[in-house]
């Protein structure tokens, strides 16, 4: 057995190993991201029905971090998505949540039907204060507050947004105080016959912002 400081040396070793791989991971999957070279196929995605199996397989961390989970979901959920890249973003928000919420505190999931579009949005109280504009906390490397110190690269904002955009859709975050409020829009599925002519709905990007 090493002695103790050395046996301590290489355990700062392997956390910071581990902390490199997850960043050139992440770096890694933000730049296919920006780019527009990852494949996007497009499904029929049932929302409602993915948050819920997201949050069965998270549901350790979730009772760790002591946070309840509140959810408001509309009647409609089925959205014209690539069911893979979708669960990226909405692990991301589940992620920042258990990151950064108040300890005890309630984490809100509503979904809205906003005609062409599905919208969900998560909302949290934040344990620290949330110094920094929104447009500022979505950009790459950025997490808030320079005292945070826990695990992460600060990419998964950035990544979720490019994600979105991939699918036709938008990502955006909204700061009120300490409440944030992260939210993803996305096309409503419509069956083959009701697509309009040419393919994609019109008006894209500007109806889903909100």
């Amino acid at each position: 057995d090493l002695p103790g400081p050395a046996r301590d040396y290489v355990d700062v070793l392997a956390r910071k190993s581990q902390r490199l791989k997850a960043l050139t991971e992440d770096l890694f999957e933000a730049a296919k991201a920006a780019s527009g070279t990852l494949p996007v196929h497009m499904e029929r995605v049932d929302l409602c029905a993915l948050i819920r199996q997201g949050m069965g397989e998270l549901d350790d961390r979730i009772i760790q971090s002591g946070l309840t989970i509140r959810t408001n979901f509309c009647e409609e959920s089925l959205v014209n998505a690539d069911g893979r890249l979708l669960w990226r973003i909405l692990e991301n928000m589940f992620s920042n949540a258990l990151k950064y919420a108040m300890p005890a505190s309630r984490v809100y999931l509503a979904t809205r039907d906003l005609g062409d579009y599905i919208q969900l949005e998560m909302k949290n109280v934040s344990a620290r204060e949330l110094g920094i504009p929104a447009d500022e906390l979505m950009e790459r490397f950025v997490r808030g507050d320079s005292s945070r110190h826990s695990e992460g690269s600060g990419l998964g904002l950035s990544i979720a947004r490019n994600l979105a955009q991939l699918m036709g859709g938008h990502f955006g975050i909204a700061i009120d105080g300490d409440l944030f409020k992260a939210s993803v829009t996305l096309r409503r599925w419509k069956e083959p016959e009701e697509q309009p002519e040419g393919g994609e709905a019109k008006g894209g990007n500007e109806k889903a912002g909100g």
